[in-house]
């Protein structure tokens, strides 16, 4: 009898805090490395928990929950940046690898810390005052003369917590609602911008670092709703300017992983720090179809400290735009909706969440391709037709698939 031996199939195993859709794509990649992505979910139906086999429900505000994830996992990293730095270090201090670690994670939950350490390594960021109370507003605005944008510190994204004030006066009172409220406060200068931008970029245990082309994001209402790769019209100094910052921050503040570098562009051309996002970001989303390595499949190399992918753009431009959750839900199915899509645009790149309709959700994206950088605005123009028809079910043009 001949003894048949077989080659270990364990593969490494990663695990990230929340249930999202970032989550959900991360196990997507993990499938092609042959690998499962375990999950910290809050309920069943998220859309992370819809597909990985090895979901814990539980809280990001626990730490048995964040232990019972985190238990026999190569790396621990993140679907959101809510989870507190204190039960990070307690996992750290019990031999969890976390990824990004908590000493740099707080500079994409804390928006003063954040300032604050750019400032202190020379990167370029826009005025900005702690305010303690609301007299420290007028103090602000005196010494800027601008129009001031009030923060709350922690825990805003996608427009939450950022509110632009009209004046001087209104600033005040804003600030003061949070503060009543026991929110940690900022102000800033409103900038006075061409456009905002992305720089995403990856850094593993071992030092190296990898660049996608720098993109363009359009907002509405605090929301990403459109993103071009590569950002149109940007000189290549501009460009290679915003990779090494990007570069730069994701070593000197020691982040493991995908690190996003939102931008201000300013009317004069200089580049302004925004936020960090120390995960895979809306921004990124282009990458699934439009580059080498996807932002997914890059993040997993990086937590695991594998030789990451070739960033390189396989279009010469691509259009991501986000299908949101309408003011009322279509009677209209997503499946029938998806159907009429891929009838009229067979070249859509659709990525649904299985995340329920309700109004400014994100409930996917769309990507399309084009060969020709002219095009651009057409391939706009069918990406946001695309993401509309997806989210409302109607067709803004008024096609008729029966006229």
């Amino acid at each position: 009898m001949i003894a048949v031996t077989s080659t270990p199939t364990a593969a490494p195993l990663v695990a990230m805090i929340g249930g999202g859709q970032l989550a959900r794509m991360t196990h997507q990649a993990a499938i092609a490395l042959g690998q499962s992505l375990r999950v910290l979910a809050a309920d069943a139906d998220d859309p992370a928990a819809q597909v990985s086999p090895d979901v814990v429900i539980g809280s990001h505000t626990n730490l048995d929950d964040l232990r019972r994830v985190a238990a026999g996992a190569d790396a621990l990293t993140f679907d959101h940046e809510h989870v507190p730095t204190e039960l990070l270090e307690k996992l750290v201090a019990e031999g969890v690898n976390v990824a990004p670690p908590p000493e740099a994670l707080v500079h994409a939950q804390d928006k003063l810390a954040m300032r604050r350490r750019l400032e202190a390594l020379g990167a370029p960021v826009p005025r900005y005052a702690a305010v303690d109370d609301v007299d420290a507003v007028d103090a602000f605005a005196a010494r800027t003369d601008g129009p001031i944008v009030v923060k709350a510190v922690r825990g805003g994204y996608d427009g939450r917590g950022v509110r632009m004030a009209a004046d001087v006066a209104q600033a005040r009172e804003i600030a003061g609602e949070y503060l009543d409220a026991q929110v940690p406060v900022l102000v800033e200068e409103r900038v006075v911008m061409r456009r905002e931008l992305s720089a995403m970029v990856a850094r593993s245990p071992f030092g190296q670092g990898a660049a996608w082309p720098v993109v363009q994001t359009v907002q509405r209402d605090g929301i990403c709703v459109v993103v071009i790769a590569p950002a149109p019209a940007l000189s290549d100094d501009v460009g290679a300017e915003a990779q090494h910052l990007a570069l730069r921050l994701a070593a000197e503040l020691g982040v493991v992983g995908v690190l996003a570098v939102e931008l201000f562009e300013t009317v004069d051309g200089r580049l302004l720090v925004n936020e960090l996002a120390m995960r895979p970001h809306n921004s990124g989303h282009w990458t699934m179809d439009g580059a080498r390595t996807s932002q997914f499949e890059q993040h997993l190399r990086a937590v695991l400290d594998y030789p990451l992918g070739d960033t390189d753009a396989t279009a010469p431009v691509t259009v991501m735009a986000n299908v949101l959750g309408a003011a009322q839900t279509p009677t209209m199915t997503v499946d029938e909706r998806l159907h009429h899509l891929f009838a009229r645009m067979p070249d859509a790149r659709v990525h649904l969440y299985g995340k329920g309709e309700r109004p400014g959700r994100k409930i996917g994206h769309v990507n399309f391709l084009g060969d020709d950088v002219a095009q651009l605005a057409k391939l706009r123009e069918r990406a946001e037709l695309a993401a509309d028809w997806l989210s409302r079910g109607q067709w803004t043009d008024g096609w008729d698939p029966h006229d």
